[in-house]
This record gives C-alpha cells, structure tokens and sequence, in this order.
C-alpha cells in the first residue's frame, strides 16, 4: 500500500483563550498540532495522525476524544499512567498575544519513550511533520530517539518537514537550540522557519541569509516573516511571495502554524512552491480573524480555495 498519510509530532496542550472577566474557554492546542488541524482539514482524504504521549486523566481523555471526533488518530503514542497534558493561557492585547504555560511535567515529554511504537507511528506516512518545540520538550536521548526514528521513516520514503519554532524559554541556552536544529535539519527535506525567530537564534540579518543558510543542508525552504512577504528557495532559484494583509485582525494565535498546514496541503497535491505560499497566506489570514489557534474546517477550506 502506499505511504498516504500525514503525521505530526510534538504537543498538543490544554488552552485557556477568549478571557472575559473570570470566565475562560478550554480548547486543545499546540504548535505541531495546529499545522496538522490545517493539513487534515485541507488533505481530509488523508489519514491523520498525532504522535505523542497522552495521561491517563480525564483531560487526556478528552483530548484523545476530541481528536477522534475530527478525524484525528493518535498511532502507537503512549498512555502514560498517573501523566497529564500541559497548559497554557492566552491574554491578548489588541490582537497581539502573548502565553503563561504550565508544562513542566507534561506529558508529552514522554513521547519517545517507546521507539518501536514511535517508530510504527512514523511508518507508511507520505509527510512526517516536527518541529522546534518537540525537540525542546524531550532529552537528549529522548531527541535522537526521535530523530533516528525520523530518519529510518525518511528512508522508507515519508517527506519530512520541520519548524525550527524556537522558543528560548523551552532551552537551555542557546548552543543547545542550535545543535539540536542543526541536526534536525540534516533529516529534513522541507523547512519552515521564521525569520525573527532565526535572527535571534542565529543572528541572521536577513531572510536570504536564512535560506542561504538553511540551503547548505535542506533542498526546499520557506522563510516566513509575519506580514511581511516570505521567501520561497526551492530548486536552485528564490522567490518572494507576498503576504495577504488583515487591517483588523481578531487573534494572531497559530496563524504560522497554519500557513505550514496550508503550504504543505498544496505540495502534497502538487503545487508549486510559490502557489503553495499563496495558499497558505490565505490560510494563515482567515485563521487570524477567528479566536484561539484552531480556525474551523470550512473557515481553512475557503480560504485554502478548495
């Protein structure tokens, strides 16, 4: 059977969005979670799969169901007896948002605690998706068991995108962010950076040194730049495609999530790099005129043009 499905790796997380006054919403969220909410809802032929390690408690439960409900497998991930999911909670200023996580003890830090299911989870899929975040959650070891079982799924012919998503809190110094992207990026075949991000890591000055940069390890690279155009450097050749503008946007949350689901949405049904970042700044605009980081399907699909 050929490899069809689409996989992602990291943590989805309990969040706390839409404050008013003492009352909050409960939802379910994560960065690799919010590409593959955006990815299944525009490639819903394909199976979807979570990989990660789950609790035991009732808000494990709920998560697990809510995923079921969409669409959404969780392969051979791990239940991890007396464990719970991690937490976080938005608070906006105008659009702009900021996070407060409870994550210590998460869950999911677990999830390559079992490398032959890991490894299973990873197989037969067409994409295999990580990013920054999900190697910041694990140890060292727990990183290159992931990262082996990466490479062994590659091999086996799954395409392999990855989020550099660095987050300086979740590290713990800068060297050791860096070595772990690098290595990450040497079983990647499609990167997803953003330029902020890479400057403050890497001290890049510009986008194109960021696609230069990455160019030395990874054949496809898209450096996203907020409102500002991304740039596409692909088969040799770079290309700037601009962003789509929102003159009031509702939530900035999960908006580069989602322009990763969309982008890798329009390479898996074959378009080209450039109408694929059109593609997915669209998505990424309609997500930020809708509260929390899950946008709903029909809301992705119209924007995606599908």
């Amino acid at each position: 059977m050929a490899a069809n499905g689409v996989a992602s790796i990291g943590e989805c997380m309990l969040e706390l969005s839409g404050q008013a006054g003492s009352n909050w919403r409960m939802g379910f969220a994560g960065d690799t979670f919010n590409t593959l909410w955006a990815l299944h809802a525009l490639t819903p032929d394909r199976p979807a799969t979570y990989v990660s390690a789950f609790g035991d408690d009732p808000f494990s439960r709920d998560q697990i169901d809510f995923f079921s409900q969409n669409g959404i497998g969780i392969g051979g991930s791990p239940l991890i007896s007396g464990a719970r999911p991690g937490l976080y909670a938005i608070t906006l200023t105008g659009a702009e948002r900021a996070f407060t996580y409870w994550r210590a003890d998460a869950a999911a830090r677990q999830l390559a605690s079992d490398p032959a299911a890991l490894a299973k989870s990873l197989s037969n899929q067409a994409l295999v998706y990580f990013s920054g975040i999900t190697l910041a959650i694990l140890d060292t070891a727990a990183r290159k068991t992931l990262l082996s079982a990466v490479e062994t799924a590659r091999a086996a012919g799954s395409l392999v995108a990855f989020d550099p998503n660095y987050r300086p809190r979740l590290w713990q110094n800068r060297e050791t962010a860096q070595a772990a992207i690098v290595e990450a990026l040497a079983v990647t075949d499609m990167a997803l950076p953003t330029f902020p991000d890479e400057q403050m890591l890497f001290e890049d000055e510009t986008p194109e040194a960021t696609a230069e940069r990455f160019g030395k390890l990874v054949g496809e690279i898209v450096v996203k730049n907020g409102e500002q155009p991304a740039l596409i450097a692909a088969n040799g050749a770079s290309q700037n495609v601009e962003a789509v503008h929102v003159a009031t946007p509702v939530d900035t949350t999960g908006a580069g999530d989602s322009f990763n689901g969309g982008y890798l949405a329009a390479r898996l049904a074959g378009h080209p790099p450039a109408d694929a970042a059109r593609r997915a700044h669209q998505v990424a605009a309609a997500v930020v005129q809708v509260r929390g980081a899950l946008a709903p399907f029909e809301t992705l699909r119209a924007a995606f043009g599908v």
